[in-house]
């Protein structure tokens, strides 16, 4: 169930909030299966790019890797009231990541880092989500979250000032946690023989540059196949025009619309 009032309690306090079991398992087992496959591309690419160290688990920009993470996006207008209060107004989708933690792999999402390079205080330009297909347990490496450092800490924390105070997100499978950008987090070691599966979409203001130009890899003559919700949160009413003809267009046909902000 999406509590406005906690959230918004939680969000201002720790940085973080869970929203626990809220999506249906078939759709998770449906990511997951598009997960399997999507990996093997990604990995497919590090390795004939020679980027393979560091990366190992890590994927990127799979909207137009599965159906199912369209899906899911249709399925994330629950959390709408949220995530408008949370950025004062509309928003849109910056990146869309998978990881896959196993035991005895590294990858740079267990360093301690934020998603954000630049520290924005109290304006909210970047939100991390992060869907959870397995549980997260102490065990299997669920994520570390530095609570309240979206206040306190501007500046990469040591170690120890970041252990002092960090909480684990523990949770069943089909759990979503969402948390302040600016909140410095950081991926816990997996030790037993299962893999953590989660994707991370990540949402901006939409002035704020996607990661990925999604509405454009998705193909600006599908757009009529989306709902009003997903058209808004793949970007595209925040595109950029390529031409003066795509510019210059009346209203209704503008590549970015007025209420973007």
């Amino acid at each position: 169930m999406v509590d406005i009032n906690d959230f918004n309690k939680n969000m201002d306090e720790k940085g973080w909030h869970i929203f626990h079991e809220i999506i249906p398992m078939d759709l998770v087992n449906s990511m997951l299966s598009d997960m399997e496959k999507a990996y093997f591309t990604c990995r497919e690419i590090q390795i004939k790019n020679n980027i393979p160290d560091n990366n190992e688990g890590t994927l990127h920009h799979l909207i137009e890797l599965g159906q199912s993470y369209i899906d899911y996006l249709a399925v994330s207008e629950q959390f709408n009231a949220c995530f408008e209060h949370y950025f004062r107004g509309k928003y849109i989708l910056n990146s869309f990541g998978g990881n896959i933690n196993r035991k005895g792999i590294m990858s740079y999402a267990r360093n301690i880092h934020r998603d954000i390079r630049t520290f924005s205080g109290d304006l909210p330009l970047l939100l991390n989500t992060l869907v959870m297909f397995d549980e997260f347990t102490h065990e299997n490496g669920a994520t570390y979250l530095m609570s309240g450092s979206h206040r306190t800490h501007p500046e990469l924390p040591t170690e120890e000032a970041f252990h002092a105070v960090a909480e684990q997100a523990i949770a069943k499978a089909g759990s979503v946690l969402v948390f302040n950008s600016n909140l410095w987090h950081r991926a816990g070691i997996n030790v037993t023989d299962q893999p953590r599966r989660s994707v991370t979409p990540m949402y901006c203001k939409p002035f704020i540059k996607q990661q990925y130009d999604y509405s454009r890899a998705l193909g600006y003559d599908n757009v009529e196949q989306y709902s009003p919700w997903l058209k808004q949160v793949l970007g595209f009413n925040a595109r950029i025009p390529a031409s003066l003809s795509e510019w210059y267009q009346p209203l209704e046909n503008r590549m970015y619309k007025s209420d973007q902000g």
